[in-house]
């Protein structure tokens, strides 16, 4: 039988064994040894139920792992293999000193090996006097002396001698007297003094490999500021799916998590699937309190827990996988901003969504947009997953680019195949590759589904048309086409770029690789081998095998594509069975090279926009495309082989022609004037183009007519008969098109004048008119009646004079560059309607390009523009004319000169291609400013290539001179000024541009001036002669003063 203290020592045993604080394993095991960072020494009897388990408590809150042996029992035989390996095991020692602490020899014989431990391997050891004076410890004393004395009666000599020491030395130690002191004070104090010790909780993680890390998580700690410790910051992280936003956000909340009161970081949407809003406070409540057994009743009573639990506390909140707006919802009131007001200084809130929308409706203060892997990176994340660290060889390395072309720096798609690719021989490898067109990996299509699933339906259309067909089309081409599907594409298109499911960039959008396998895998995925009930076809091969089968025309009226998108590459037939295509709306045969006759499309009748651009050897169109009654857009821009036009009588609906680049086009049906939906009519290059009819003036919706380099056009045909049909029974208001009087004139060889259009203001609703180098010689006062006007292009004519602008309100461009005969400036504009949606404020522009380390000053078309014109007379007067004008609306104006107007109040002498800008006025709080206007005098380039790499030490800006290239001949000295508006100016404070805080340390801008080469896309710098600059201010735009400027 065994004794009673063997069988309490096998009992505690037993539990120490079954608790989570020890690995079973042996002395002897090839298993390594459990390490803790702290081991707790304690009397149970004394401390068990009090303070030792409120201390224990709150090292695991701070996840600290603490080995506790809480087993009651009294002294027992020599300390367990496994209960020595944890003190051996564990890196910092507390010793809890109470006044039956020395009567248990098992708390002796535990101090004592953790003496042993200290000598061999130097750890702290902090002693805490819970109930008892430090000195009877140190001098065994009192109850200490009383216990010993009895073990000298039982126990070793030499044993109970090492017990003193051991006494001695511990309590000799700095350490804790919490004798009639709170005890949550004291605990508070020693989690600090152990966390000092350990580093924060993730500081014993090895270095994580995330490949392309480190530059992320930089840019997310710049945005956080944490060095700003008095304010409350939002900060977005946003990005497609799978892109790597939660593990950036992993990444930098290990690394200064730490230095918070208050930490947590929740997946929101699956709580708030789970447990609705109640769910969310719970967590945030529970991580930041390390309280698992937290109740919230209500979300009453959440908010009012967040709200007095958590005020004034500085935390770090991560609220990961946000996909719903309601989901940060989640306090009751509408208190939507109470966790930012109830937090303290130097609190951060990191919002992880996939949508940006979500992240600026909830008050970000900035939002970081995470991007793909750029190609090194790429590279080495998949050598990690595809290879393990092994040797690779050449013949794979020469396959990586293509393994890597697809995804485009994805790192989830690039995780996945590198994986998939592991072990693989070269054989496998084309195979797997060559299938990567077909067969997508669930694993990533799943997470990129999520963003299209939560989209409204309307919206849904638009990505899967843009994934099927309209991929790097221009914005505005994809906004017609749209438009003409029905589907409200302003909002659906900002909705897709919140959601980061497209990017809009340089006028073009944008979808990555993995989502257009996305949206064409949505389109397949009910038949995927029938492709005739899909709702969109964009590769010939199908089409060809749906049209192949007769049988299937009737099934066609309901599943076939309302969208067809013919592949550029193909140089087949276009097949004439197309014409059974009831519901197709769309029909896009651009850059069908070999094209040369269209078919019969009478039995399209729901065709609303047929696209032939670039059909280089289509001859004519089809009498039916003419019947087409639904028809709203006809695209033939450079179908350069076409003659003619066929009669648009029964296009009533049609509201956008354009012919731009016909050049072997000659004349024009006069059936034109019949589609009086006509707002754009695009002609320009039509550089054989003899006569118009007409009819053409009867257009009273046209609000964009192009004749730019017509020159040619000599007459106007004109058919008595038919003009009175069309005038009396078609559109009565063109009557007075019959007047001999004439609008413009143009001149292609002496004597040679025709009437182009008459001089009543028949084009009421004309919006853009351009007449550049079309040889007119003269232009008549009717042209200043055109009050919508907005953009007149003059450009490169041989008028001498111009009639008066000034009632043109609306004009933002007037562009008179190479009027090599214009010898007076018109009058301008007195007053300028503010309205127009076409006015742009100029901004810098952030976004990255070959050359990235520069930001460039971008621009639209307006102003004025009288470049290369040689006979202009009375330039100080024709510039503060243009000033008056301009300034009104901060356009900006190139005109002749060289000397800078008095009104630019700072002037200086030009030194290279860089100025200088004294932003020191900005400083003054109240002060008005709503715009920096510049002025610079320029002359020929200088010829030096731009420097794609400046110092980044100084910050510049580079302009680019508008309306010039580096091919014009300049000559003589011209004057730019131009205006960059407030609210798109990088001042020295923080201010917001393009989703990115720039904050500069600089009292002075400089700004780089450049000119791009037309032809092969160089950029050169060009010397500025002299320099002037003002800051401008609301007074400045009052009436008096614009006329004053005027006077001057």
């Amino acid at each position: 039988m065994l004794s009673p203290d063997t069988l309490q020592w096998k009992n505690r045993l037993t539990i120490a064994m079954a608790s989570n604080a020890i690995i079973q394993c042996s002395s002897s095991s090839s298993h390594p040894m459990r390490t803790y960072d702290v081991f707790v020494s304690f009397r149970g009897e004394d401390t068990r139920n009090n303070f030792t388990s409120f201390l224990c408590r709150d090292l695991s809150r701070n996840g600290i792992e603490a080995f506790k042996d809480d087993t009651h029992l009294p002294k027992g035989e020599s300390i367990a293999p496994e209960l020595l390996q944890a003190i051996e095991g564990s890196r910092i020692f507390i010793v809890v000193f109470s006044n039956n602490y020395a009567s248990s020899t098992w708390c002796l014989r535990e101090l004592a090996h953790i003496c042993n431990c200290i000598q061999t391997s130097q750890r702290p050891v902090l002693p805490i006097f819970y109930d008892v004076d430090p000195s009877e410890v140190r001098k065994q004393s009192g109850c200490y002396e009383k216990a010993f004395s009895k073990h000298e009666d039982k126990e070793k000599t030499e044993e109970v001698q090492r017990w003193r020491e051991a006494l001695t030395r511990v309590s000799n130690l700095s350490g804790w007297d919490i004798r009639n002191k709170p005890q949550y004070v004291v605990i508070e104090e020693i989690i600090q003094k152990i966390t000092n010790i350990l580093g924060h909780k993730f500081s014993s993680l090895s270095k994580d490999n995330l490949v392309g890390m480190e530059s992320r998580v930089k840019k997310l700690l710049k945005i956080l500021c944490l060095e700003s410790i008095n304010d409350v910051r939002v900060i977005g992280v946003t990005g497609m799916g799978g892109i790597g936003k939660t593990t950036i956000a992993q990444s930098l909340y290990e690394r200064i998590s730490h230095q918070y009161d208050f930490c947590c970081f929740i997946d929101v949407s699956k709580i708030y699937q789970d447990s609705s809003t109640i769910g969310v406070q719970k967590e945030i409540l529970s991580q930041c309190l390390k309280e698992k057994n937290l109740k919230i009743s209500n979300a009453s009573d959440g908010t009012y827990l967040v709200w007095t639990r958590l005020r004034h506390a500085r935390a770090l909140i991560v609220l990961d996988n946000v996909d719903q707006d309601r989901q940060l919802n989640m306090f009751t009131g509408n208190r939507e901003t109470l966790l930012r007001e109830c937090l303290g200084g130097g609190t951060r809130i990191i919002i992880i969504s996939r949508d940006e929308h979500i992240l600026r409706t909830h008050g970000a203060d900035d939002v970081y947009q995470v991007q793909p892997l750029n190609d090194e990176d790429a590279i080495q994340l998949f050598y990690k997953y595809a290879f393990k660290g092994n040797d690779i060889m050449s013949d794979y390395e020469e396959m990586t680019n293509d393994a890597l072309s697809h995804v485009q720096g994805h790192p989830l798609a690039i995780q996945v195949l590198g994986s998939s690719l592991f072990g693989r021989n070269i054989s496998q490898w084309k195979s797997a590759l060559a299938r990567l067109g077909e067969n997508k990996s669930a694993n990533v299509m799943d997470v990129l589904r999520l963003s299209f699933d939560n989209l409204d339906n309307l919206d849904k259309e638009i990505f899967l048309d843009i994934s099927c067909f309209l991929n790097e089309f221009k914005e505005k081409h994809v906004l017609e086409i749209l438009v003409f599907r029905g589907f409200h594409p302003e909002y659906g298109l900002r909705v897709l770029v919140d959601k980061s499911l497209i990017t809009i960039e340089y006028g073009c959008i944008f979808m990555h690789n993995l989502l257009i396998d996305l949206g064409r895998c949505i389109v397949r995925e009910k038949s995927p081998k029938e492709p005739r009930k899909w709702s969109r076809l964009w590769d010939y091969q199908d089409l060809h095998k749906v049209m192949s089968d007769n049988m299937v025309f009737k099934v066609l009226g309901c599943h076939f594509s309302t969208i067809f998108k013919c592949s550029q590459r193909s140089n087949i037939f276009f097949p004439i069975y197309i014409i059974s295509l009831p519901n197709l709306k769309h029909l896009d045969l651009s850059e069908s090279k070999s094209l040369m006759k269209v078919p019969d499309l009478g039995e399209a009748f729901n065709l609303r926009l047929l696209n032939l651009s670039g059909c280089e050897k289509l001859r004519q169109l089809h009498p039916s495309i003419g019947l087409l009654r639904k028809l709203t857009f006809l695209n033939l821009e450079e179908c350069t082989s076409l003659i003619k036009i066929t009669e648009l009588r029964e296009n009533l609906n049609l509201e956008r022609l354009n012919l731009r680049g016909c050049i072997q086009l000659k004349e024009f049906n006069i059936s034109i004037g019949f589609m009086q939906k006509l707002t754009h009519l695009d002609l320009s290059g039509c550089k054989n183009l003899v006569s118009l009819p007409d009819s053409i003036l009867c257009l009273n919706s046209l609000e964009y007519l192009n004749l730019s380099g017509c020159q040619k056009l000599l007459n106007i045909s004109r058919n008595e008969e038919q003009m009175k049909k069309l005038c009396i029974d078609e559109s009565p208001i063109c009557s007075h098109s019959t007047n001999e009087e004439h609008l413009l004139h143009s001149r292609v060889r002496t004597g040679s004048v025709s009437r182009l259009l008459p001089p009543s203001p028949t084009l009421g609703c004309m919006l853009q008119l351009h007449l550049s180098f079309c040889n007119l010689v003269e232009i008549p006062d009717a042209i200043g009646n055109l009050h919508f006007l907005e953009i007149l292009n003059l450009k490169g004519n041989n008028f001498s004079t111009l009639p008066s602008l000034k009632e043109l309100s609306k004009l933002q461009l007037l562009n008179l560059k190479y009027c090599r005969q214009l010898k007076y400036l018109p009058e301008l504009p007195s007053r300028t309607d503010l309205s127009s949606k076409r006015i742009l404020k100029h901004s810098f522009n952030t976004k990255k390009k070959p050359w990235a380390l520069e930001t460039f000053l971008t621009y639209m078309e307006a102003g004025l523009i009288t470049f290369g014109c040689p006979e202009l007379i009375e330039l100080e007067r024709c510039t503060s004319m243009a000033l008056s004008w301009t300034l009104q609306i901060l356009l900006e104006v190139i005109i002749g000169g060289s000397e800078i107007p008095n009104w630019f109040n700072n002037h200086h002498e030009g030194m290279g291609s860089l100025i200088t800008i004294d932003e020191s006025p900005l400083m003054q709080k109240g002060n008005n400013c709503i715009a920096l206007a510049c002025c610079v005098v320029f002359g020929p380039p200088s010829r030096r290539k731009a420097p794609r790499t400046p110092n980044i030490r100084s910050l510049y800006h580079s302009i680019f001179v508008p309306f010039l290239w580096a091919e014009d001949r300049i000559t003589e000295d011209h004057l730019w000024w131009f205006y960059v508006p407030s609210e798109g100016y990088i001042w020295s404070t923080n201010v917001r541009s393009g989703g990115h805080i720039w904050s500069t340390k600089y009292e002075h801008l400089q700004l780089q001036f450049l000119i791009l080469e037309k032809s092969d896309g160089d950029i050169w710098s060009f010397d500025v002669k002299k320099y002037g600059y003002r800051w401008v201010y609301e007074k400045d735009l009052q009436v008096s003063n614009l006329t004053m400027i005027c006077s001057q």
